[in-house]
């Protein structure tokens, strides 16, 4: 069981917590030039990573190889019409899938860590390294969403993971 990395989880959530909640209906509904997210849709991008994460995390810690699909991103959010959720709907969502996710984390053997995860057609990585790309995933679009000065980066971007 690695507590760290449930941990990490578990901070990046709460630390976005309140400063989501003080994000008007208008505010995260409101549509950037250029096609990109709203608010809404970016969150809701993060349910989508939590969902396809969980499974691989869950696979990943159970099989002895486990090799998954990525995702189209653009897709998903579209069909899961995030931009007519209401706002605090979707910060609930994220928050308790999120907990759940923590919850899987610290249940994983320490040993399944290091399990080879391969993600479409990406390198392959470990479980460990998936689920520390999770959460800076989550930080980067969180840094995004709240307009932070600076963004997180994290390695998957450049994986496709």
């Amino acid at each position: 069981m690695h507590i760290d990395l449930a941990v990490a989880l578990e901070e990046a959530v709460q630390a976005a917590i309140g400063p989501l909640n003080k994000i008007t209906e208008a505010e995260a509904g409101e549509k950037p030039a250029g096609g990109q997210w709203s608010k809404k849709e970016e969150l809701g991008h993060l349910i989508d990573s939590a969902a396809n994460n969980h499974v691989r995390f869950v696979r990943a810690a159970l099989e002895p190889d486990f090799r998954g699909p990525g995702y189209a991103q653009d897709d998903w959010v579209r069909l899961h019409g995030y931009q007519e959720v209401p706002w605090l709907e979707l910060i609930d969502f994220w928050q308790r899938y999120n907990a759940l996710l923590a919850r899987v984390v610290r249940r994983i053997p320490e040993d399944r860590l290091a399990a080879l995860c391969v993600i479409s057609d990406s390198p392959r990585v470990t479980l460990r390294f998936l689920i520390e790309d999770y959460v800076l995933h989550m930080r980067h679009h969180l840094d995004h969403i709240l307009e932070r000065e600076t963004i997180t980066q994290y390695p998957g971007a450049a994986l496709g993971v």
